[in-house]
Order: structure tokens, then sequence, then C-alpha cells
């Protein structure tokens, strides 16, 4: 069988990360005082106190733990204006947490301890008008609650200003001022923000291409285990970008993408051991990596594992399977498996023989441009094999995969222009100088 050979992708992944979640309840600085001493002075109204006595039972330190108490508590101290106390109040009405869930109970609580400049009130108020929750959008209040949050320091606030300013929400795209508030976020360790800002040094936005800056940012990403970092950085090991090519360092990456099921990763990984590249040559190991991104709807894995059951590489050879992932690529644009499906069809490996089957993914396959695709489906246009004698169609098949210089095809034509007239002839070279890649083949 003439199949096409394995198809190797690596291409960066450029997704930006999402924005982060609310901050959530935060232990307040305490005075060390036990919740048995902290009772006479809550009851006394030392918002203080009500307020170290509500962490006490938020966190069931000293006392059984008890949300319904811990927000009466905060509730006291939020009250008398304690900023802290507002904010833990307004997130157990964020949560639902001893209280119902109210955001607009905790819109009102949050902006009380904004104004007070507390920043996780500001960021979590910032994040309610990004998203919509218990307010209409408002991406400038939004905006304006971040940056407050940022300045002092929020490293969440700081990633999500930066990534309003990278997708233009709320003010006009500006790639300059996300760089910096990504690097601000990034140098605090948020993982997000770092890899974000690698990605922009490796795409050139807001800053020249600084390949081992990338690699750099990336690098930090990565060792805090995000996936999609761990695969970039891999990637940039494997075509020697800002490091020198070190095969053995990507696999090492792929593979710790690849176990977070990255399916780019486990692709990439699966091709390093059908190559022997980084790692000793292992059939079966290619196969247990292309079989694991396959199932995720990897085309190019899925294209490579119908091979290696097609040629028993890895297992033993199994056309029915190779059948089942030839169509799963194939369904998916993949030409090559378009072609090598069509051929199992034609031939009746793993399947009986099926002209019709054999038609639609030769034509497929052609569509693209495939060259053997179109001589094939040439021939079956010549003998009239599962569909009527057409030698309009043979021509033009085989002048097409002629200009791609198939050996066989020019003879084939040449056979073909013998058996139309003048005008018919004059008619397919015309469809055939027309017709454009990617475009419906002509009806002659």
């Amino acid at each position: 069988m003439n199949t096409a050979p394995l198809f190797a992708a690596a291409l960066l992944s450029c997704a930006l990360s999402l924005p982060a979640q609310a901050a959530e309840h935060a232990k307040n600085p305490s005075s060390g005082a036990t919740a048995v001493q902290l009772q006479p002075k809550a009851e006394a109204g030392n918002a203080g106190a009500q307020r170290e006595l509500a962490d006490r039972y938020y966190d069931g330190e000293g006392v059984e733990q008890s949300y319904a108490l811990a927000a009466q508590w905060y509730a006291k101290a939020a009250e008398q204006g304690d900023a802290a106390a507002q904010f833990a109040l307004g997130y157990m009405y964020d949560e639902g947490q001893g209280v119902a869930l109210d955001d607009s109970r905790a819109i009102a609580l949050y902006t009380q301890a904004a104004e007070q400049n507390h920043p996780g009130a500001q960021y979590n108020l910032a994040l309610m008008y990004d998203v919509g929750e218990g307010v209409a959008v408002d991406d400038l209040k939004a905006i304006d609650w971040y940056w407050r949050a940022a300045e002092q320091g929020h490293a969440d606030a700081q990633f999500n200003l930066a990534l309003m300013y990278d997708e233009g929400e709320g003010v006009p795209v500006n790639d300059e001022k996300a760089l910096q508030w990504y690097l601000r976020a990034a140098e605090q360790g948020h993982a997000d923000a770092q890899f974000n800002l690698a990605l922009m040094y490796d795409m050139g936005e807001g800053t020249p291409v600084d390949d081992r800056e990338a690699v750099r940012w990336y690098t930090a990403a990565a060792e805090q285990g995000d996936a999609t970092a761990q695969y970039n950085l891999a990637l940039m090991y494997d075509e020697g970008e800002g490091v020198p090519v070190n095969d053995q360092l990507a696999v090492q990456w792929y593979r710790r993408a690849a176990e977070q099921g990255d399916m780019d990763a486990q692709y990439n990984l699966a091709l390093m051991y059908d190559e022997g590249e980084g790692v000793a040559l292992d059939d079966a190991e290619a196969l247990n990596w292309y079989s694991f991104a396959a199932e995720q709807g990897h085309a190019s894995a899925q294209y490579n594992l119908a091979i290696m059951y097609d040629e028993g590489e890895g297992t033993r050879e199994d056309n029915k399977a190779a059948i089942k992932w030839y169509t799963a690529a194939a369904e998916q644009g993949n030409k090559d498996a378009q072609y090598n499906l069509a051929v199992m069809f034609d031939e009746g490996e793993g399947t009986r023989e099926d002209n019709k089957a054999a038609i639609k993914w030769y034509g497929a396959a052609a569509q693209q441009g495939e060259p053997s695709a179109m001589f094939n489906l040439g021939i079956m246009y010549m003998n009239g094999e599962g569909v009527r004698t057409n030698p309009r169609m043979a021509y033009l098949l085989f002048s097409l995969c002629a200009a791609q210089g198939l050996p066989d095809a020019r003879e084939a034509r040449d056979l073909m222009a013998e058996r139309l007239s003048r005008d018919e002839l004059a008619t397919v070279q015309r469809a055939a100088a027309q017709w454009q890649l990617d475009t419906p083949l002509p009806t002659l």
C-alpha cells in the first residue's frame, strides 16, 4: 500500500491564560489572643476583636468551625467600618458561606472595603464588574479597581489588568502596558503572568522578539506546573530557539506537559520516541503517546497512530484499527489520512472493497491537492470503477497531478486526450487552469 509518511507538527501554543479567579478569604493579622480571650472584647464592641473572633470561627482555630458564627462576628466588625471584616463578609456572601449567596450584598461590602484601599476587595470588586456577577459588565469600573489593587502589588489584579490591555477590553489594545503589568505579576511568581509574558517575548508583542527572555519566563511558569508553558519550553529546546537544541530537555518538558494531558505535548513526545530523538527509538512508547493524543482528537496523532497499526509498528498489524484512526483524522481534513483511507477502501484492506467510499476520500484528498489521490481518482473515472466512465474527469485529474510532477500522470493524461473531441479537450483544459486548491473539483 502506498502510504504517506509520518507527519510531524510542532506548533507554538499561543493561548493566553484566563483571568485569575476571586481572591479568597485571607487570614488577617492576629493579636495571638485565643477565642476565649477575644469573646469579652468582641461582646464589648471592639471591632478588631470581633474580626479576630470571626477569623477563629472561620478557620476553626481554638473553636468548633462555624461559617455562620464567623459571618455574625464579621458583620458586627464590618458595621463599625473594619475593612478586613467587610472584605471577609463580602467573600462569604460571594461564595454563600454561612449566609445565603447574595452577589449584591457582596458587591456592597467589597465596595466599602475597596474604598478603604483594601487590595483584595478592590480585586474582587473589579472581577465582579469584569464578568458581570451581580452587576452589569462594566469594563471601565473593572479596570479602575484592578488598577487600584495592582498599584498595591496585588498579583492577580496586575495579571487581569494586563489581560485587559492585551485583549482590548474597556481600553484600546496596548501591548506595552500589558507587558508592563504581566512583568510586575510575573516577578511575584504569578504563573499565568509568567506564561503570557513569555508569549509576548516569543511573539514580539509589546517588545522585540527575545527568545532568551521567552525561555526564561516559560521556564518559570513551567516549573510551577503550567502545562502549556512546559510544552512551549520543550518546543524551544526542540527547535533551538533562545537555547541550543537539546533533545533530552525537550523530551523532559514534553513529558511533563504530556502527563498533564496536553495533547500537543503527547503528540510531540510520541514523535520523539518514533524518531529516536532525545530518547531511544521505541515504537511501543510512540504508540502509547500517539494513542493519548489521538483520543483527545489530535488529527496528526490519529494519522500517525493509523500508520503504526497499518504497518504493524509497536503493535501487531491491525487494518481495522488503522481504518478507525485514518477515518478520525480524515474527518478532520487530514489529506494524507484521506488518501490512505481511500486506498484501503479501494483495495479492500481491513474492510470490504468499496469503490464509492474510495471515490469519496480520494476526492477529499484531491481537493486539497494530494497528487496520488488525484491520480487514483482519475484511474477510477478512466475505468468506470464505482462511477460511470468519464474521460473528461480522468483527463482533468491526470492533468492536475501531472502539473505536480507525478510519474505516469502525463502519459495517462495524453491517453485520455485521445478520447476527447477538440471542444471537450479545450473545455477540460480551461477547467484545469481555473481550478483552485481547496475548492470543489469541477463536474465535467
